[in-house]
């Protein structure tokens, strides 16, 4: 009883710390906006300039929210893989979606030369980037899941998985060999990784794809708590390891697939919010971890975010080179203190 008090106390200072956060994130950017218009923007009350509010509800709004579920989104598939294979080192990558993404986007951008005129532009559009990204990251899904139903060994999957990313990285490789400058920097831009480039439209259809993630990775708490004990214990209680294995493998895909697909790769949040969220919580069963993990995400993505805005200025740092620098340390820092790692 005293621990679930524990736990609601937690939650609720995760709760605050995540709106303050996400205040703090849409308060900052290249145009200082007064705090009392930012809260009129946000209810719809008059703003004393209408370019305000408009900055507001259509650039760091949707950025905000954005980050909540990249934050979240990448946290919780990294929770599922690293529960799936036992494996610490695991994140929402390994089974070669982000790969497979890049792959994607890399024949858009790469091989656009291809296409002429009017074609190669509009596969270069944004709509084109991640239509590329989302085609690509189903193709090794796809590959995944054909596989995970004929093997019978988990680890045999994360191998595979990260030889279909070795195969992509080759032929990007290629690709990135016969490429011109310019092709080159767009894809390299396209894998710094942007939380900030989403409409509505976008947005709209990201979060839908999100929540259906979310409520297959609710409805897999259970079977990742069997899992903890081992495959042979959870199949003496009855546990369907292919089956669960195949609803985690969607799970993580729709999760980690769409998120790279709209944003490009975000490195390390994946891998290391499920270990920080340990750390704290001091538990491994997923009831907790789930949405401990949840608001966990959100907010270190919201601080990544931030940061990389460098206030009142007009640059914006990678997002991928902020989330390593933020994290890594914290990691570190964790693991010493605690002096070994919950799993």
């Amino acid at each position: 009883m005293q621990k679930n008090n524990s736990y609601r106390l937690s939650f609720a200072i995760l709760v605050v710390i995540l709106l303050i956060c996400f205040f703090a994130n849409i308060s900052l950017g290249s145009v200082s906006i007064p705090t009392r218009d930012i809260f009129n923007s946000l209810i719809g009350s008059p703003v004393e300039n209408e370019s305000w509010k408009h900055i507001i509800q259509n650039y760091r709004l949707p950025k905000g929210i954005t980050a909540i579920i990249v934050g979240s989104g990448l946290g919780i598939s990294g929770l599922l893989m690293q529960t799936l294979f036992r494996n610490p080192l695991a994140g929402p990558f390994v089974l070669g979606i982000s790969s497979g993404a890049s792959l994607g986007v890399a024949l858009v951008i790469l091989g656009s030369s291809i296409f002429g005129g009017v074609l190669a532009s509009l596969f270069i559009s944004q709509w084109g980037l991640v239509l590329g990204a989302s085609f690509g990251s189903f193709l090794v899904l796809l590959a995944v899941l054909v596989v995970s139903v004929k093997v019978r060994d988990t680890m045999a999957i994360l191998i595979i998985g990260l030889m279909f990313a070795s195969i992509t990285s080759a032929i990007v490789s290629v690709l990135s060999y016969f490429g011109s400058a310019e092709q080159l920097k767009q894809y390299i831009f396209w894998g710094f990784g942007s939380l900030g480039n989403l409409s509505w439209t976008d947005l709209q259809i990201l979060i839908l794809l999100y929540v259906i993630g979310i409520l297959i990775s609710i409805r897999s708490i259970k079977s990742l708590n069997t899992l903890l004990l081992g495959e042979n214990y959870a199949k003496s209680l009855g546990l369907n390891i292919k089956h669960s294995r195949f609803i985690i493998i969607i799970a993580t895909s729709l999760l980690a697939g769409s998120i790279t697909a709209f944003t490009g790769p975000i490195a390390f949040i994946g891998l290391a919010i499920p270990h920080i969220t340990r750390q704290v919580f001091n538990t491994s069963n997923h009831t907790v971890l789930l949405p401990a993990v949840f608001f966990t995400g959100a907010i270190v993505m919201l601080i990544c975010d931030s940061i990389s805005q460098l206030p009142n200025s007009d640059f914006t740092l990678p997002i991928n080179a902020i989330t390593a620098l933020v994290g890594a340390p914290v990691i570190i820092w964790l693991l010493v203190k605690k002096r070994k790692m919950i799993f």
